[in-house]
C-alpha cells in the first residue's frame, strides 16, 4: 500500500485470501467403486481496488460488463513456505494492480458518454469495521475403506429394481480453512468442516422421459453420520418412488390451486424471492430490479416474514449449509430481516452499497476463484397464519372446489430451479419438481403424475399464497450464480397457493434400453456361469 497507494491511479484497498482445502471423496455405482481419493490444495486470491471508495475499477458503466475481470487467482504450495508464498503474492498483486488501473481509466472515460441511473450513483465499495478473529484450524483424519464398502452396499441395493438404469452414491468430507488479511487491518482465520452423503438414481419412462430421484445427508460432526439402516431405508423409498414415476401418467399444462410441502416451498422462496433480494441486483441497470424501489411496500401476504440468517448452524437436529462466521469480504455474518409482515424492509448486502443501504450485512459470498457478490445464506420463511399440514391439505381441496377445478396439485419434492433476473429476459422463474400428485376434490386417492415444471412471474406468484403449514422443513443445497456455487439452506413451512402454473417438462425421445438389465434378463439368468464367462 505504501507504494501502490501513491501510484497513478492509486490503489486504495488490497485483500489477500488464501483458502486451504482438504477434501476426501468416495464414489460408487451399481455395487462397485468408481473412485476413492483425498487431496489438499491452497488457493491464493488477491484483490486490488484502484481509485476510491466512491469510484473504483469495479464500476459497471451503463449496460457494459465491467472492464475489470477478476483473475481466478493461482495455486500456492501446501507447504508453509513463506518465501514462496511472498513471491506468489508479489506477482499476483502486480498483475491485479495493472488490470485495475487500466479498467479505472476506461471507466472514467465511459462515464462521460453513459447515462447513470439513481441506483448506479451509489459508491462502489463500503467502509466497514475491521475484524480480527483467529479461530481453530479444522481438518479430518479419515479411513476411506469403510466408506468404500458402504457405497458398494448402498448402490448394490438399487440393482434389485429393473427400473433403475443407473445409481451413484457419493460420500465427501470437506475441511476448508480461510486466511484473510486486508489493508483495512482485518485479520481472519476460520475453518469449516462438512460431511455429505448423496444418493442419486436414474430411470426412463416408456415414452423416453428421463426420471431421477435424489437425496442427501449432511452433518458436521464425524459421529453424526447416518447409520446403514437409515440410508438403506431412504434408498428403498427412492426406489419405490422412481418405479412409480416411471409408470406414472403425464400431466398436461395446468393453472390452479397447489400445495407445496416444506422442502418444495423452501426452494420456491429461494428461487422466486431470494435471488431478487440480493443487493447487487438492485444496482445493475441490466437487471430487472424487481424490488429496487419497493422498500416499505407490501410484496407478500401480511402473515409472511422472511429473513436470512447465516449465523444459524442448525434447525433442530438438521445442519444448515448456509452457515458461515464471516463472509468472503471479511465482514461478520448477521441475520437480516428482508420482509416483515409482508412488507419489504431490506436486501442482502455485500460491500457494494445501495442508496439507503450504505453498509454490508455480511452476505458477500463466492466460490473460490470468483469475485464476491451478495448471496443468500440460510433463507428462513416464517408465518403467522399457520394450520396443521392435514388442515392445509383440506384447504387445498376446498380451494379446488371453489374454483371448480377438476383437480389441484401437491408438490412433494423439488430438485431445484432457476430464475431470470436480467432485463433482456422475461422476469420469470422455473422450479423443477420431482414428485407431483393430482389431488381430486371428490375423494379419489391422490394420483402420482410426472412431466411438469412450475413456472411463473415473481410479483404475481408471491401474492397468491393463502396459508401455511405449521412444520418448517429444510432444503440444503448448492446455489450457482455470478460468484459461483455456494452452500445454502432454505427453511419454510408448507404453503397453499391459489393459482400455480405448470408447463410440460423438457424430455428425451430416446426409448428405454432395448434389452433388460443383465440381472433381470431371463436368458442371462438361465445361462450357466461357465457359458457366460466364455461369451465374455
Amino acid at each position: 500500500m505504501a507504494v501502490l497507494g501513491k501510484a497513478d491511479p492509486p490503489a486504495y484497498f488490497i485483500d489477500y485470501t488464501v483458502t486451504e482445502t482438504q477434501r476426501a471423496e468416495v464414489m460408487g455405482s451399481n455395487g462397485a467403486l468408481l473412485s476413492s481419493e483425498e487431496r489438499r490444495t491452497r488457493w491464493l486470491e488477491v484483490q486490488v481496488r484502484a481509485g476510491s471508495y466512491a469510484l473504483d475499477n469495479t464500476r459497471k458503466v451503463g449496460d457494459r460488463q465491467s472492464f475489470f475481470s477478476p483473475s481466478p487467482g493461482s495455486p500456492v504450495p501446501i507447504e508453509d513456505a513463506p518465501a514462496v508464498l511472498r513471491r506468489a503474492i508479489w506477482l499476483e498483486t502486480d498483475r491485479q494492480y495493472r488490470a485495475a488501473a487500466e479498467a479505472l481509466i476506461k471507466i472514467k472515460t465511459g462515464k462521460e458518454v453513459k447515462v447513470e441511473t439513481a441506483e448506479g450513483q451509489a459508491p462502489d465499495f463500503s467502509r466497514e469495521q475491521a475484524h480480527t478473529s483467529y479461530g481453530p484450524r479444522v481438518s479430518f483424519q479419515l479411513d476411506r475403506r469403510p466408506w468404500e464398502e458402504k457405497v458398494r452396499v448402498y448402490t448394490r441395493a438399487f440393482r434389485d429394481s429393473p427400473a433403475i438404469l443407473n445409481s451413484i452414491v457419493t460420500f465427501s468430507a470437506l475441511a476448508q480453512n480461510q486466511y484473510q488479511a486486508t489493508s483495512e487491518r482485518t485479520r481472519l482465520q476460520f475453518g469449516q468442516l462438512r460431511y455429505r452423503l448423496e444418493l442419486f438414481i436414474q430411470g426412463k419412462a416408456p415414452d423416453g422421459m428421463d426420471i431421477s430421484r435424489y437425496y442427501n445427508f449432511d452433518w458436521t460432526d464425524p459421529a453424526g453420520a447416518p447409520d446403514n439402516g437409515t440410508v438403506l431405508a431412504q434408498a428403498q423409498a427412492m426406489r419405490k418412488e422412481l418405479e412409480a414415476l416411471v409408470a406414472a401418467p403425464l400431466v398436461e399444462p395446468y393453472a390452479g390451486p397447489a400445495m407445496l410441502t416444506g422442502r418444495a416451498a423452501a426452494v420456491f422462496f429461494h428461487e422466486v424471492f431470494g435471488h431478487r433480494a440480493e443487493g447487487h441486483r438492485q444496482k445493475d441497470i441490466t437487471e430487472g430490479q424487481t424490488f429496487a424501489r419497493k422498500v416499505g411496500e407490501q410484496i407478500l401476504p401480511e402473515f409472511l416474514s422472511v429473513s436470512d440468517d447465516p449465523t444459524a448452524k442448525r434447525v433442530g437436529s438438521t445442519v444448515l449449509l448456509g452457515y458461515y462466521p464471516f463472509d468472503d469480504e471479511g465482514v461478520r455474518s448477521e441475520r437480516v430481516k428482508l420482509v416483515d409482515k409482508g412488507v419489504l424492509r431490506g436486501f442482502l448486502m455485500s460491500r457494494s452499497p445501495l442508496i439507503g443501504f450504505p453498509q454490508s450485512n455480511g452476505h458477500g459470498r463466492r466460490q473460490i476463484g470468483f469475485a464476491p457478490v451478495s448471496r443468500q445464506g440460510n433463507l428462513i420463511v416464517e408465518s403467522s397464519r399457520q394450520v396443521s399440514n392435514a388442515r392445509l391439505r383440506q384447504m387445498l381441496i376446498e380451494e379446488i372446489k371453489r374454483q371448480s377445478k377438476p383437480f389441484g396439485l401437491l408438490i412433494d419434492d423439488i430438485a431445484g430451479g432457476f430464475t431470470f433476473t436480467g432485463r433482456g429476459q422475461p422476469q420469470a422463474f422455473q422450479v423443477l419438481p420431482l414428485v407431483v400428485f393430482k389431488v381430486y376434490p371428490d375423494g379419489r386417492p391422490d394420483e402420482l403424475v410426472r412431466g411438469v415444471d412450475i413456472v411463473g412471474t415473481p410479483l404475481v406468484s408471491l401474492t397468491k399464497i393463502l396459508a401455511t403449514g405449521d412444520t418448517p422443513e429444510v432444503f440444503n443445497g448448492y446455489c450457482g450464480a455470478e460468484s459461483g456455487s455456494v452452500p445454502v439452506a432454505a427453511i419454510s413451512p408448507a404453503i397453499l397457493i391459489s393459482e400455480m402454473e405448470v408447463q410440460k417438462k423438457q424430455t428425451s425421445t430416446d426409448k428405454p434400453p432395448i434389452l433388460p438389465p443383465p440381472l433381470h434378463d431371463p436368458q442371462a439368468k438361465a445361462r450357466p456361469e461357465s457359458a457366460r464367462g466364455a461369451r465374455q
